[in-house]
């Protein structure tokens, strides 16, 4: 028959309960006895009843083990106790520094409000003078770099408009080079040119007439 699941849990009655320390007790001082013997361990188990009776096993001398055991436990603690104090200092000294780069901030922000004419009424008269100088100090280097990003933008401008004019200048010229010209000025040309040739014939003509006066019959040409 298959033994059912214990629930773990204090045992009400006192009866039971006596009954089964009894019984684990006796079962756990057997493991570990087994254990010390299987594993050539050094096993040590100390018991208190509910009642104050000591019940203990020990593969060795019990007062050695227990003086091992305090001394592993004192390393332990030790160096849990280093780690945890390295832990406290190492936090300290982050709380140090944001307290710092707190109070940094806010005397910052308590200058700049200054500067912007805000919670005046604490300041004293040389103070109100330091804050002028360096108001005075801000605008001229301010009104520098204005005039200076102005004398850029100027200056590119210009260079830009320089560029297109001579570009404007190569299209006119290249426009003039080879634009044909119009057909009445074509036509007009082709008039003149035949104006000029037929006067050029007709001054040729008038040459080989004579203009010369004679009487009598004409002469005769060779």
């Amino acid at each position: 028959m298959v033994r059912g699941k214990i629930e773990i849990k204090r045992i009400e009655n006192l009866t039971s309960r006596q009954v089964t320390f009894s019984k684990r007790r006796k079962g756990l001082l057997k493991k570990a006895h087994e254990l010390s013997v299987l594993c050539d361990a050094q096993v040590a188990a100390i018991v208190f009843s509910q009642k104050g009776k000591l019940y203990d096993y020990t593969s060795s001398d019990m007062q050695k083990m227990v003086e091992r055991c305090e001394i592993h436990r004192s390393e332990y603690f030790h160096s849990e106790r280093l780690q945890k104090e390295q832990h406290v200092r190492d936090l300290k000294n982050e709380i140090t520094i944001m307290v710092n780069s707190i109070e940094l901030l806010q005397l910052d922000i308590m200058h700049l409000r200054r500067l912007m004419g805000q919670d005046l009424d604490s300041c004293s008269v040389e103070e109100l003078k330091e804050m002028t100088i360096q108001i005075e100090k801000g605008l001229t280097i301010v009104r520098s770099r204005k005039a200076k990003l102005n004398e850029d933008e100027v200056g590119r401008l210009k260079a830009e408009i320089a560029g297109k004019r001579e570009l404007l200048n190569d299209r006119t010229r290249l426009h003039e080079m080879f634009e044909e010209k119009p057909l009445w000025m074509q036509s007009r040309n082709i008039e003149s040119e035949k104006n000029a040739a037929s006067s050029a014939c007709e001054n040729m003509n008038i040459s080989n007439v004579e203009t010369d006066l004679f009487l009598g019959l004409p002469r005769s040409r060779v």
